[in-house]
């Protein structure tokens, strides 16, 4: 009688097949790593993105509540454009913010936010033809402009977002 089994050198894993198996679970191990990375590249810009949008929000809440011409008589006839020094300081009507950057970032009502370093806001101010909206003309000879902001991290713009803004007089 022959036994059920017996042990013999050959029944061991070559090294062949221990190469493909290493192999395979390295791509495997290559993959999931890669993965993961991008999984947080892809959050990181999603905070970023979200971050950014609520930054135009507080600049968008501000142009709202401004008023459309300068409320100081001292300054009747001057032209549109900031009173001060850049970043503006003192912002009593909304042509105060025209080409105006502020770092730190500015909440909607006008109040720095120290704590978001490294963020900053660019407003650009354009007074827009009634008749047709996607055309500028001279600042201030219009009722209606369209304010623009530019949310940075960094250096880096993460968004761009535009609104109307009406003279509501």
């Amino acid at each position: 009688m022959r036994p059920a089994h017996k042990r013999s050198a050959r029944d061991g894993f070559s090294l062949i097949e221990v190469a493909a198996a290493t192999a395979i679970v390295s791509i495997a191990l290559t993959a999931l790593l890669v993965a993961v990375g991008s999984n947080t590249r892809v959050n990181d810009a999603g905070g970023k993105i979200t971050q950014a949008a609520a930054l135009a929000q507080e600049i968008r809440e501000w142009t709202l509540t401004l008023p459309f011409v300068d409320p100081d008589p001292g300054d009747a006839g001057k032209p549109p454009g900031p009173d001060g020094s850049s970043p503006q300081v003192f912002v009593d009507d909304l042509d105060d913010l025209m080409d105006v950057t502020f770092s730190p970032p500015r909440n909607g009502q006008g109040n720095p936010i120290y704590a978001m370093g490294g963020w900053s806001q660019t407003i650009l101010l354009t007074w827009r033809d009634p008749n047709s909206l996607l055309t500028p003309v001279t600042p201030g000879q219009s009722d209606i402009l369209c304010a623009e902001v530019q949310v940075a991290f960094q250096g880096q713009i993460i968004l761009t977002t535009n609104w109307l803004v009406t003279r509501r007089e």
